[in-house]
This record gives C-alpha cells, structure tokens and sequence, in this order.
C-alpha cells in the first residue's frame, strides 16, 4: 500500500489515522507543582537556583566538540537561560550506542541521553525511564502531540506494557533528507538531461546513465577505464560497517530494510500488508533483486568499493577534485558540496541535486514523522527522587520541545548569530554578515565563522523534529526547489505497524537478531562488493541467516502481532 503525494510545496506528510485518547494511553499521576523554577509552554524554564543535569553527547568526528561550545556557545547559552548547567559526558558518534549501551548497564549513565535510534535493547534491564508516564508534566510536548494528531505515530514505539521509553523528535510532517548530487556539466555534456531523467528513472537508469558518462569522460581524457566515477560518503566509518545511507535509499525503493535503516529492525522484519503478515525483507526475492543492482555498479567500474571502508573526508575530497561526479548529499551539506566543488574545480562545475532513483516503488526511505529522540535513565529518578525528576522533565520539555530553545539550539541567541530579514516581504532567519553555518547549509567566505564548529549551534544533538515552518526556515531556494520534485515524482509508503513483545519476548529477538543483523551486514556487503556470487551463494546466505533464527523471528512477530491485535 502506498499513497501518491500531493501536496505542491516541500513537504511529504505521512498518513495520521485516530487512535484512543492520549490521556488513556498513560498512567495517571497526581499533578506535581513546579517549586523553585518555572515552566510552561512558550515560556522559558527557569531554575531559582543553580542545578546541574548529566547528559550524553554524540561526538561526530565533522564537528567535533571544541571547548568553546561551554564558554561562550550553545551550552553556555542554555545555561545562562535556564540556570542549567550540562555536565557532558562525550563519545565518538561511530561508537555512541555501545557506549551508552554499557554505561546504562553500569549503572553510570547520564541523566539524559539524547541522539537515540531505537531504546528496544534499553528497555527490558530497566536502565531507562518509561517516559510516557511523565509527558503530563511536558506541556510543549503534550501540545504538539494534540496539534498535530501525533498519538498513532507515538503508538508506533509503545512497548508490550503500553508504554513509550524514548521522547522521540516529532515532525507535523514527514521530511526525506538524503539524496544524490551530480556533476550536472559533465552529464550535460556527455548528453544526459538529469531534470528530465529524474521524473522517472531507475536505479538501473541510473547504472546505464553512469555508463555512457564514465564513456564520455574517458573518451575525453578525463579518467581513466579503470577508475570509479562514484565514491560515495556515509557508507564506510559512519555507515557503521552496514553500508549506511546508501543502501538504506537503494534498500527503500525495493522494500528492503538495509545500511542504516536495519538497525533495530530484529533482521530486515517488514509488514506485508496484502499478506497482514511480518515477514524478512532481508531473504526476500526484493533483497535478491536490490543487491544485484547495487552490485552492478561495482561490477561495471562505477561505483568504487572503497565507498564502504573509506571516511567520509576522502568522499568528499574525490567528488570536490572532480575525481567522481555522483555523491550522496543531504539538505543540511549539499551547499557545503557545491561551494567545495567550485572552490576547487571552478565556476565551471555545475552541480544538480536530485530526486534519487526508484526500484520496485518509488518510495521515499523516509515514512515516520519520528525521529531519533532522548531517553532519561532511571539513574536520574533514584537519585533525584520524584520531585525533583519532574523537574527535570520539564527541563527536558522545554529544551527539546519548546520553540525558545529550537531556535537557540539550531541557530543561536537572535542579535549574535542571526536575525530576522525580509524577504519578498515575509519575515525570515539569517545569518548575520560575517557567519555561515555547514549544519543549516548556509555556505560563506572562508574567513566567515562557522556557528556549528566554533559554538556548536545546529547540531545533530539537541534539535529533532518541530513544525514545519521551523523545520524548514532554514531551507534554500535549491532545497525548497529539491522537495518540490520530491513531492511530483516520490510517494510515501504506509508506515509498518509494530509488534510489542513482553521484556522476555523481545529479549528472546535481541538475542536472535544480533547476530542474525551482523550476518545479513556481511553478507550484504560480500554481495555489494562482488566479494560473493548472488546467484552462486544466494542459497547459502538464505541457509546462514535460517540457521540464526530468521524463521523463529518472523513467526515470534507474528505471533505477538496477532495476539495484541484480537
């Protein structure tokens, strides 16, 4: 099932449908008065007194965190509004999730720990708070929910007992983020009109366009037969061994959940809904199909195999030199990617974004108006005790849900990093003269001060989610441009319905799907890269992933689905 988009401006909105009253989807509590500080929506929390709060940070090695973020930047920031004071405790983002993974199994977790993907393997040691229970003390949380009719998207990641553990990012609409950039002067020239190509084309397309380009370059002395025209970013060291963004999109258009969309998925399960049944996309005749496209471009000299080792800084510098002419980019880089084509290469290089290939559908990846969010760990309610944890709800709230913050948090304090302008006589955010910001997709001069790296402004920690209008007010024209295709050629796909097993039940799956996702990882990336024959050792995958319970999950799923939808 799938629906066509319709709406003519950037946004794709995934079906809403009605589910039971939020108040009875939550425990009942007593109403706890705030006491010594204030709260609200669209006020600013605000402790009478000085209080420190622990929090998690996901340390991404592109913006790393420097000292400036605490003295003069976003938490200095945060602090002098709240009288809150973060105490960070900084991982590398590559290892973030086993990081924190052992510190809630320690018992030495942080208070609050945000830039989480899924909290099912958090759940049942009982490390982390059912939050659920307290969003009646999150008054921008609560009023989001009821604005935008976000309780069938919650439902989503209740658990067995009713319950949700992660505060998750909420979107009024659901927005695709990654796609593909291309050399669009060199595919002109080797006669390729990508605007036109885009309206409908196919992965398979895409290989035969990359064909007669890489033809057209060596013809031209460009390259040589033997090197790759694509080397892509966000599939090696951040793609975290799975092939990252760019199997998730490939994996998408064929109904396949793979790179980083497997995470927390128990191996590959998806909802067939002609079926109404779970079933493992990762053996399925559609992975078949999706990874013998995916290994044609390695196959034929396109697409080099480097892509699923190599950092994301060599990606980018193949692409910026004219080495490759196709490179993943997503709405907050591909500014940052045209400016460091044209710095290197020049005015010449023509640079296109656009609306990435279909498979077996023309799906976008990205279906939920949730996102990634923060879980509080249960740490912090033993040791601060009932009381004083609301409190730190409400902090919570305002921080991650209040328009005050998203704007602190994503562009900084307004009159010393940005303000508003008008333009076309509507009110709009920009960036005072003399600042750029890599994270919002706002290029500038090289002496320009980047507001991300130098104060950790619009980063991928502390802001998920909001309305649209604040979602996209930092959108440029050529993105807004990019989400108007998207609506014209891509549809969004019904999102998959979730099976909530007991605590033993899902540790029962944590212990299958670990090693069974670790398999299907490897083995996908064998197929990818030519390293196994799809034909020759198709059977032998299918035996290896059986062999570590795939069947046993898909019948434990659907026997949990069934029974809790009776």
């Amino acid at each position: 099932m799938k629906r066509v988009v319709t709406t003519t401006v950037a946004i794709m909105c995934v079906a809403a449908m009605f589910a039971a009253p939020w108040s009875k989807k939550t425990k009942a509590k007593k109403d706890i008065a705030a006491s010594g500080y204030t709260y609200g929506e669209g006020k600013t929390f605000h402790s009478d007194k000085p209080v420190t709060y622990s929090i998690s940070f996901s340390d991404a090695s592109w913006y790393a965190m420097q000292d400036t973020w605490k003295t003069e930047g976003i938490f200095k920031d945060i602090e002098k509004v709240t009288n809150v004071h973060l105490d960070i405790t900084s991982y590398d983002s590559g290892d973030y999730n086993q990081k924190i993974n052992l510190a809630i199994n320690s018992g030495s977790a942080t208070y609050i720990i945000p830039k989480v993907y899924s909290e099912d393997q958090y759940v049942a040691g009982g490390g982390v708070v059912a939050v659920s229970d307290y969003t009646q003390y999150m008054p921008n949380f609560t009023a989001f929910v009821n604005k935008y009719n976000m309780n069938p998207d919650l439902d989503t990641i209740r658990q067995n007992d009713g319950k949700f553990y992660r505060l998750p990012g909420m979107h009024q609409a659901a927005l695709q983020d990654y796609t593909i950039m291309v050399r669009d002067d060199i595919f002109t020239a080797a006669g390729y009109d990508i605007r036109k190509l885009e309206k409908d084309w196919t992965w398979e397309t895409l290989h035969d366009v990359l064909v007669g380009v890489k033809k057209y370059m060596v013809a031209q002395g460009m390259c040589k037969q033997s090197d790759y025209i694509w080397s892509d970013l966000w599939c090696g060291e951040s793609g975290k061994g799975q092939g990252g963004n760019l199997l998730k999109l490939m994996g998408a258009s064929y109904n396949v959940l793979s790179g980083w969309a497997i995470e927390g998925s128990n191996g590959g399960i998806k909802y067939d809904y002609k079926k109404k049944e779970f079933y493992s996309s990762s053996i399925s005749p559609d992975f078949k199909k999706f990874i013998t496209v995916a290994n044609s471009f390695i196959k034929d000299g396109l697409l080099d195999p480097e892509t699923f080792t190599q950092t994301d800084d060599t990606a980018h510098n193949k692409f910026y030199s004219g080495k490759t002419v196709i490179m993943s980019t997503n709405r907050s880089q591909m500014a940052n990617d045209i400016a460091g084509v044209k710095k290197i290469v020049g005015d010449k290089a023509q640079c296109y974004v656009t609306a990435y290939p279909s498979g077996t559908n023309k799906n976008l990846a990205e279906t939920s108006r949730l996102e990634c969010g923060v879980m509080i760990s249960q740490k912090a309610l033993d040791e601060l005790g009932e009381k004083e944890f609301v409190k730190l709800m409400r902090f919570v709230d305002w921080m991650f849900y209040s328009e005050e913050a998203y704007t602190l948090c994503k562009w900084g304090p307004k009159g010393k990093t940005w303000d508003y302008a008008t333009v076309n006589g509507k009110q709009i955010k920009k960036l005072l003269p003399g600042y750029k910001c890599g994270g919002l997709g706002l290029p500038g001069a090289d002496s320009d001060i980047d507001i991300r790296l130098k104060w950790g402004y619009a980063g991928g920690n502390y802001f998920y989610g909001h309305s649209t209008a604040e979602s996209t007010d930092a959108f440029t024209p050529e993105v807004q441009d990019l989400y108007a295709r998207y609506a014209k050629y891509k549809t969004v796909a019904v999102v998959d319905p979730k099976a909530k097993p007991t605590e033993d039940q899902r540790e029962q799956l944590n212990l299958w799907a670990t090693p069974l996702i670790d398999n299907i990882n490897a083995w996908t990336l064998k197929f990818v890269t030519g390293q196994k024959d799809i034909n020759r050792d198709w059977d032998e995958y299918v035996k290896s992933c059986q062999n570590l319970n795939v069947d046993k999950i898909v019948k434990l799923t659907n026997d949990i689905y069934k029974k809790q939808t009776k």
